[in-house]
């Protein structure tokens, strides 16, 4: 019972001299929004298993989403079509 009381004591005094250790948080920088959010409308389309997975890849590559690739894909395209792109 007295070894005990002894380290008990000396936890103490330990924990009196050293300070205290903080754990340090981690700092990311927040993703920037958008300034004009377009209104947006829902789009459903079925492709071939290949093709997503292509995207999947190529969004996990580039750090997009799948919606992401997909409005800059079909703008691209539309772009390239159109004598007169709609803004």
């Amino acid at each position: 019972m007295e070894d005990y009381k002894n380290k008990l004591g000396s936890l103490a005094d330990k924990l009196k001299k050293e300070p205290a250790k903080t754990p340090v948080q981690e700092v990311r920088p927040v993703k920037e929004l958008p300034a004009d959010k377009e209104e947006e409308a829902q789009l459903n389309t079925w492709i071939p298993k290949s093709l997503l997975k292509r995207m999947r890849s190529y969004g996990v590559d580039q750090d997009l989403s799948l919606k992401a690739i997909n409005i800059l894909a079909l703008t691209y395209f539309l772009d390239a079509r159109s004598p007169h792109p709609e803004k």
